[in-house]
């Protein structure tokens, strides 16, 4: 019988061979079981009991963190990672704990870190006029940043799946595949502002680089891969943020929410930004309705307080 290091190095195959995970992923998940293992200091699947668990969660929650301790959505990763370990052992008939005794902590809804659609607007018009640049390189790095945020938000895309784009894109069509999460392929359509802003863009460049967006300047000159990083995207929105004026903090995630909320605002339903924004389960897009239901608030506007009047 393999002992439990063994198995979860098992199970980190499984997930990046069978499950398509990505590096990151399963980093993360070796990360979370391997603190597991070294509080439990266990070695065999079948001592893996509740009260261990439970051990290990009181462990957790007397980690420091910004508000005391350690916050709870951050100990369910802990939780949700031992459980699909477990899942994997179940799965391959080795004795341990079942995973359906393994709960979650339930934790309140996130709040979503939202811009208004003139903020929005400020933002995608931040990049300065081409004909401002003082140089050719000048000028690439403005169409680069200004086609790679005008595609953020017409297809919603993930800051991964962004960085991820080679630059073969079918411009004379609307549409193209992304692979997402879980290596799930999902459809994301192009504006027209986002297809203008690649082809200026596209035509610029003088490199033979596979990525559609790259590093540029003296960033370039050192780097062995020229494709740009999630972390230089996150970079180069506040950078942008900062310019348009807005003092709340910009992310290429937040372009998403940006895209999501403008779809259900102007009619659209849920299921349908559900696919495009590339989501496993609907719940998670849930999260968007209660900042565009429009017509709760004219309900409210037109029928509360009326005999007051």
């Amino acid at each position: 019988m393999a002992d439990l290091k063994e198995l979860k190095s098992q199970f980190l195959e499984y997930l990046e061979i069978e499950k398509g995970r990505s590096v990151k992923t399963v980093e993360n998940y070796d990360r979370y079981l391997s603190r597991f293992l070294a509080h439990s200091k266990l070695s065999s699947p079948q001592k893996i009991t509740e009260q261990a668990v439970r051990e290990f969660r009181l462990h957790l929650n007397r980690q420091p963190g910004t508000s005391g301790s350690m916050k709870l959505k951050t100990q369910n990763y802990y939780m949700i990672s031992l459980r699909a370990f477990l899942k994997f052992l179940r799965k391959r008939d080795v004795e341990s704990l079942n995973p359906e005794r393994i709960e979650l902590a339930k934790v309140g809804q996130r709040d979503l870190d939202l811009i208004t659609s003139q903020e929005l607007e400020r933002l995608l018009s931040a990049s300065q006029s081409p004909t401002q640049s003082k140089s050719p390189a000048a000028l690439l790095v403005v169409l680069r940043d200004k086609a790679m945020m005008e595609l953020l938000f017409s297809t919603g895309l993930r800051v991964s799946e962004l960085c991820r784009l080679n630059r073969d894109l079918d411009l004379s069509r609307d549409e193209f595949s992304v692979r997402g999460k879980g290596e799930k392929v999902r459809v994301v359509f192009l504006s027209p502002n986002a297809k203008d802003a690649i082809k200026k863009y596209l035509d610029k460049r003088g490199d033979i680089d596979d990525a559609l967006f790259v590093q540029m300047g003296k960033n370039a000159k050192n780097a062995k891969d020229l494709r740009l990083t999630p972390r230089s995207v996150e970079r180069t929105i506040k950078h942008y943020a900062t310019k348009a004026g807005i003092t709340r903090k910009v992310t290429p995630h937040v372009i998403r929410h940006s895209f999501a909320t403008d779809l259900l605002e102007n009619g659209a339903d849920l299921r349908s930004v559900q696919a495009l924004l590339g989501h496993q389960n609907i719940a998670t897009t849930q999260v968007y309705t209660h900042v565009t239901d429009k017509h709760l608030r004219e309900v409210h506007k037109k029928f509360h307080g009326q005999r007051r009047k």
